[in-house]
């Protein structure tokens, strides 16, 4: 009988990043910190897809900024924004192929007080990229971190695969003067939980 891991391997990532994309809803990221289990199921992440694409940071091609996403799949590519926010994405495809899937909610499952330490006041703990950087701890010192390392501190955990019922599409949100078609490109994927408030 085959036991399942529960950290997802780097076979799950190492596929189109749209397939990665959609089938990374309703996984859960998971993060030990001090000890102390961080996790939430992942609720909307987008899709950004090699140099042509002008709206992933690899239309500049390879660079001191983007070298991660060069990196073998399963990487964690972490980038500062707005001199002020971190986000994370999560490397897809092949070695030497700069795509990845940046993650964009999360419905917090264990640890909340925990995120809420590091989120203040804030009710809304990680409805946004910025915030689950934040919440989870995630901030330069996790570029490049191998999510498939059986050691890693931080992984995608096998969740409840989304179904298709749940799962809407659109474009990718906050990308300015991007042109078409790279704009409106359906590369953005978010789900609703049957337990997460309206």
């Amino acid at each position: 009988m085959r036991i399942l891991m529960p950290h997802l391997p780097r076979a799950f990532f190492a596929r189109p990043t749209l397939i990665v994309a959609r089938e990374l809803l309703g996984q859960c990221l998971v993060k030990v910190d001090r000890r102390r289990r961080l996790a939430g199921i992942i609720t909307e992440v987008e899709a950004y897809i090699g140099e042509e694409d002008l709206a992933c940071h690899a239309r500049a091609g390879r660079t001191r900024r983007t070298e991660v996403m060069y990196w073998q799949p399963g990487r964690l590519y972490v980038y500062f924004t707005y001199g002020m926010h971190w986000m994370m994405n999560i490397v897809t495809e092949r070695k030497g192929f700069p795509a990845a899937v940046l993650v964009r909610g999360i419905f917090p499952t264990e640890g909340i007080e925990g995120m809420r330490q590091r989120r203040g006041r804030s009710t809304h703990l990680t409805d946004g990229p910025a915030k689950i950087a934040q919440a989870f701890g995630i901030d330069k010192q996790c570029n490049g971190i191998d999510l498939c390392a059986r050691d890693s501190t931080l992984w995608i955990e096998r969740g409840t695969p989304a179904p298709n019922s749940s799962v809407v599409t659109g474009p990718r949100v906050g990308l300015g003067s991007t042109p078409e078609p790279w704009l409106s490109k359906p590369w953005n994927f978010s789900m609703k939980l049957s337990n997460e408030p309206a």
